[in-house]
């Protein structure tokens, strides 16, 4: 098994171009990467793509960052799905393969972070079998909670008669209300000339909510133009009068509806925006878009849990090198917790209980 690197997309050979150009999910398409290697990467890292070919044929392709001595996933505070990208029809013989010569290259690191790994990933036990034949230890770990809901086949009416009564009568005042305020409008921008608007309105409304300062930001304003030249930016705006008062960045893509920024202004509490241009995101998304499930990002943030009923973990994976002193410190640290954990458990069930 061969390894070639590159820090910049256009050293990827023309195959694991493709990849990349075939991937079905936002996170590992080419707009995705072009993004991030532009406004999404720390000022101290380097980005490094690692094709796994095997003679003429690339069979995978990971994304990887470099800090300092370090080696991780590329991956960002806005990612919400990674995983290294196998070529269609690879045997799994040959998966193995790729992730032990990706293991082996990551033996100097010490310790190699994958993370927002789907937990549900199939390549995850060609990656641990990989990890081992390099003499690497693939340690688990939990990372977030992802919300979403498969809608396939409902428009709104449907989709509200699902969630529970007081969600909905909520739902319907808010609405409601929404609509007697003055001024009151819903827009919806998609196209590549809107953007400019959009981006205005984005950047005034988060200067004014409770969110904190973005790490990296011009990464979001970004990602908006590169959604909307691709067609899949759905970008929701409600306005009183002249001044925006809520927004949300949906990305729709092969019938996967995701939201992955939203923001109001506090002065506007009482209007309750976030609930009403969820609403009508939803209302459109549900109604005029052959949307088959929503997904709320990442986090397990209580209200997301009132739009979506589904939830799957997304995990990490360390490879560690326990010869390592890095490596053997992560090992301490992963199994003392554990041990850690059981000891406070046991000293619970065994604690007398007072009446």
């Amino acid at each position: 098994m061969e390894i070639e690197t590159t820090a910049v997309l256009g050293g990827l050979a023309p195959e694991a171009l493709a990849l990349l150009d075939g991937a079905t999910g936002l996170f590992s398409g080419r707009a995705w990467w072009e993004v991030v290697l532009a406004h999404g990467l720390p000022a101290d890292a380097k980005p490094c793509f690692v094709t796994l070919r095997a003679g003429d044929a690339v069979v995978a392709l990971v994304p990887m960052l470099r800090q300092g001595g370090r080696l991780a996933g590329l991956t960002t505070p806005y990612t919400c799905d990674y995983a290294p990208l196998f070529a269609a029809g690879a045997e799994q013989a040959s998966r193995v393969a790729a992730m032990a010569a990706f293991a082996r290259f990551c033996r100097g690191s010490g310790v190699t972070r994958l993370d927002a790994l789907p937990a549900e990933w199939d390549g995850l036990p060609d990656l641990r079998a990989g990890a081992r034949r390099a003499w690497l230890w693939p340690l688990r770990f939990d990372h977030f909670g992802n919300w979403h809901e498969d809608v396939s086949g409902l428009g709104w009416a449907a989709y509200l008669r699902e969630r529970p009564g007081a969600l909905r009568e909520t739902i319907r005042r808010r609405l409601r209300r929404a609509e007697a305020v003055p001024g009151a409008r819903f827009a919806l921008l998609a196209q590549p000339a809107e953007m400019d608007r959009a981006a205005e309105a984005f950047e005034s409304v988060y200067r004014r909510s409770w969110k904190e300062p973005e790490p990296y930001p011009a990464f979001n304003v970004a990602l908006m133009r590169a959604m909307a030249a691709a067609g899949a930016l759905r970008f929701g705006l409600w306005s009183i009068g002249d001044v925006p008062v809520a927004v949300q960045m949906w990305v729709v893509m092969h019938r996967r509806a995701i939201v992955l920024k939203l923001a109001h202004d506090e002065a506007y509490k009482a209007h309750s925006p976030g609930t009403v241009l969820t609403a009508l995101m939803l209302r459109h998304l549900l109604d005029h878009e052959d949307v088959a499930e929503i997904d709320f990002g990442r986090g397990d943030d209580g209200y997301k849990q009132d739009w979506a009923r589904q939830r799957r973990q997304r995990i990490g994976v360390l490879l560690v090198a326990p010869w390592r002193l890095r490596g053997a410190l992560a090992l301490l640290r992963h199994f003392g917790g554990r041990v850690a954990g059981l000891l406070r458990a046991s000293a619970r069930r065994l604690a007398p209980t007072g009446r």
